[in-house]
């Protein structure tokens, strides 16, 4: 997920080039939305595509997929490529994508463009992270990855709930072409903003293996994989989770409430993930624990269900950049390898929690989901507590 790649002389000054970030950050906006998007329509995606709501859900599923499947062989592929022109290709893919979803009545149609869009979105997240870090100097470049991941808890804040709000009041296709349009406007705007850099030569490029041996990578993998099943199980399927307590007419408004949380979250790591990356880490995973046993305990009072969102957002929101910065730090001149590995394995663990989800729900309903992460997140704990020399050190590498 990221390019370390040594920048050109003058390529950062002592400024953050805030357009370029921002560009970055809708980039990443995009990708997030696109992926979970369905979790907020998926009763209109369902009745449409007359397929039940745990086969709809897969739409998310094959989305990770495609991510999954071909992110560390895309990325392999086009390491000699320069940096725009590949991020240009991958924002040209959502676009179709988007569309094709946005007009597709064919059930298999629309799987295939959403696994187009994972495909996509597998170029990308393995390039977003290193673009950010090459266009700032040494001691910004967390700063300058909170800043283009903070596209996260924006689509989880406005985008999702906004793309709710959309699907129920001109139809769930209206979401997604919004989305296109939207793509279309960033492709020009990455022309006009973002520098161009030479990817990686033939030479310079590290086999996944050696990744794996720098201590520390393979505990932040493991957390990757965990955290993220845990958080997909319950995400996925919030829409209908809701629905289940006769809130199914609040979904925007609760998502809006998490994703508002959780750009508080992004704003705090982006302030003090440089000292404090692994307390930050520990304090998202108990926010995201305590939600989930105030869901499985609580439910059934809407209004708790309104600050199990809050602590949700406020434990997730962060996750993203604390987990890319700490396997960028382990992996050491490996990161680049290590950072597609996490991208893998984050998009492994969003397929398979919108399988898990739909085999939950089929089987026990809606209620085991709160009681699914709290299970995995004990093991993401425990690691994370474990890993104080390496992978989740008290004090960053400089």
């Amino acid at each position: 997920m990221t390019m370390t790649a040594r920048r050109p002389a003058g390529a950062a000054s002592e400024r953050l080039p805030m357009s370029a970030l921002l560009a970055l950050a809708t980039a990443v906006f995009i990708t997030s939305l696109t992926e979970t998007l369905p979790a907020g329509v998926l009763p209109q995606m369902s009745a449409a595509l007359r397929v039940g709501e745990s086969t709809a859900g897969q739409t998310v599923t094959i989305y990770a997929i495609g991510t999954a499947l071909l992110a560390i062989p895309l990325t392999a592929a086009t390491a000699g490529w320069r940096r725009r022109r590949l991020l240009l290709t991958a924002v040209a893919a959502f676009a179709v994508a988007n569309t094709v979803t946005a007009l597709s009545s064919v059930y298999a149609l629309t799987m295939a463009a959403r696994f187009t869009a994972g495909v996509a979105a597998g170029v990308a997240w393995a390039l977003l992270a290193g673009y950010a870090r090459r266009m700032a100097p040494p001691h910004l470049q967390g700063r300058a990855i909170a800043i283009a991941m903070a596209g996260i808890p924006v689509a989880l804040s406005l985008g999702v709930p906004a793309g709710t709000f959309v699907g129920q009041a001109f139809g769930w296709r209206s979401a997604f072409l919004a989305m296109t349009a939207l793509t279309v406007a960033l492709f020009f705007w990455i022309i006009a903003s973002v520098p161009d850099f030479p990817g990686q030569e033939r030479g310079a490029r590290t086999p996944m293996r050696r990744a794996l041996r720098e201590p520390g990578v393979t505990a932040v993998l493991f957390v990757t994989l965990v955290f993220v099943l845990a958080h997909t199980i319950l995400y996925a399927y919030i829409a209908t989770f809701l629905d289940d307590l006769g809130m199914g007419g609040d979904t925007d408004l609760v998502l809006l409430v998490f994703g508002v949380a959780s750009l508080v979250s992004i704003w705090a790591v982006g302030a003090h993930i440089n000292r404090r990356l692994r307390a930050l880490t520990i304090g998202g995973t108990l926010l995201v624990a305590a939600a989930a046993a105030l869901l499985a305990a609580l439910s059934d009072h809407h209004a708790l269900v309104y600050l199990a969102a809050v602590l949700w957002g406020l434990g997730w929101g962060g996750v993203p950049t604390l987990l890319q910065t700490a396997v960028g730090d382990a992996g050491g001149e490996h990161a680049d390898a290590a950072q597609a590995m996490l991208v893998t394995l984050w998009n492994v663990a969003m397929a398979g929690g919108g399988v898990l989800g739909g085999a939950l729900l089929d089987l026990a309903g809606t209620a085991a989901f709160p009681r699914s992460v709290l299970i995995l997140l004990a093991p993401v704990l425990a690691v994370v507590l474990l890993s104080r020399a390496h992978g989740f050190p008290a004090r960053r590498p400089n």
